[in-house]
């Protein structure tokens, strides 16, 4: 970089899930776990539309998020790498293809019981979230460039091709089950 001030930075970190309607895990649920991780309170989101075929409402609850700046989204950076990160059933490395062309990186977890604060309590209900970084980097390069500093451990040469037959892979195994 010809100026140090073009080196792309964190500008923040969304942690969201979604509420399941019609199971155990409700919205109080999702907002206690939200809190504890993240330690501010989560804010609900809303449907914006109805959507017949899911039966959603406009105006129902359907997840809840929140919005870590500064030295927040640093420090939960730090834990989510050096902790949560290790604990993560059958981890290989995170997909560089979570980029989403902007410098951008979203990771989904399938359950919240790796984070410290959540896994003593007795919480039996698990349920997903989704963990994604804005950057300031103009592009993929820059922002995989600036996780990897920051101490991300990405898979290597990983393509869009290994993702696709992952994804039929997955597919065909879930045909033969039926």
């Amino acid at each position: 970089m010809k100026n140090i001030m073009a080196a792309p930075k964190i500008v923040k970190v969304i942690i969201n899930s979604r509420v399941k309607r019609g199971s155990n895990i409700g919205e109080e649920i999702v907002v206690k776990t939200l809190e504890r991780i993240s330690g501010q309170k989560p804010v609900l989101t809303k449907a914006r539309q109805s959507i017949s075929n899911f039966k959603i409402r406009e105006g129902m609850v359907v997840g809840a998020k929140v919005t870590l700046r500064g030295a927040r989204a640093l420090d939960f950076l730090d834990k989510f790498v050096n902790v949560v990160l290790p604990r993560v059933r059958d981890f290989s490395g995170l997909s560089p293809l979570g980029l989403d062309g902007h410098g951008n990186f979203t990771i989904g977890l399938p359950e919240q019981m790796v984070f410290p604060e959540v896994a003593n309590d007795d919480m039996a209900q698990t349920h997903g979230l989704e963990i994604t970084v804005a950057t300031t980097a103009k592009n993929n390069k820059d922002g995989l460039t600036l996780l990897t500093e920051l101490g991300f451990p990405f898979k290597k040469n990983v393509t869009a091709a290994d993702k696709k037959k992952k994804k039929k892979k997955r597919r065909d195994g879930e045909r033969e089950k039926k």
